[in-house]
């Protein structure tokens, strides 16, 4: 696989950074769409087993597993979806779905949500790849942070550290980890904080504390840097181990 980034990134001194500095419980995951079998480093292996998107996320986070997900992999419909792996099923495409499982008090206004989902293109996806940051075998283009509240409030301030302004993170309680930190980071290059869904908590080991956020691999750089400065602020508050 050739390098994707012009300006090479230090990812393992990257990862050693933000697990410092954020106080981190396990490792920044490095994520990656891959549109052709081609794409795939030859040392990687498919998973071995089929889980949800946001499932594999932790096992990168918390395992230190490399490996890459083709379609069949994808537990989670919704996910595979929005990760431009699978068309999107009936039942979610007309809202039932999430109506079914008491998340909208019509089918309606599941239908206008879903309609507003950040998604890749159908079957724009071959495989899906995974890493901790810091082994990542390589150039990734999302990288996905689990972390506390008070650690998101320093990636905040780490975004806005050089030239100021605000954030507007987009989320909808559902589809967390595969569509508002994954597809709309990859999309419109921009970070994205969400709050994690009931799917990503209940399977990949989101804790009640945490927080999901996606950011564009070329912002690694500009947002490490400003992260050492923000962290050790005067008026930065501590956070807890």
């Amino acid at each position: 696989m050739t390098p994707d980034m012009k300006i090479p990134i230090n990812y393992a001194e990257a990862s050693e950074t933000l697990k410092k500095y954020l106080k981190l419980a396990g490792s920044p995951v490095a994520f990656r769409f891959a549109t052709k079998k081609e794409d795939i480093p030859a040392e990687m292996q498919e998973l071995d087993k089929t889980i949800r998107h946001c499932a594999m996320v932790g096992l990168a986070r918390k395992e230190g597993r490399i490996f890459y997900s083709t379609a069949g992999k994808h537990e989670c419909n919704g996910g595979a979806w929005a990760l431009g792996l699978r068309e999107i099923t009936d039942s979610l495409k007309t809202g039932d779905f999430y109506f079914r499982l008491g998340k909208f008090e019509s089918s309606a206004a599941c239908k206008r949500t879903i309609d507003h989902v950040p998604h890749l293109q159908t079957l724009e996806t071959y495989a899906t790849l995974y890493a901790p940051l810091e082994k990542t075998p390589f150039d990734p283009q999302v990288v996905l942070i689990v972390a506390s509240p008070w650690a998101m409030l320093k990636l905040a301030q780490s975004v806005l550290f050089r030239v100021g302004g605000r954030i507007n993170a987009e989320f909808a309680g559902i589809q967390s980890v595969c569509s508002d930190a994954c597809a709309q980071t990859y999309l419109n290059g921009q970070v994205n904080f969400s709050l994690g869904c009931d799917g990503s908590r209940k399977f990949s080991g989101i804790e009640d504390g945490e927080m999901v956020i996606g950011i564009p691999s070329e912002l690694l750089p500009e947002i490490t840097e400003s992260l050492k400065v923000v962290a050790a602020a005067p008026g930065s508050k501590p956070g807890s181990k």
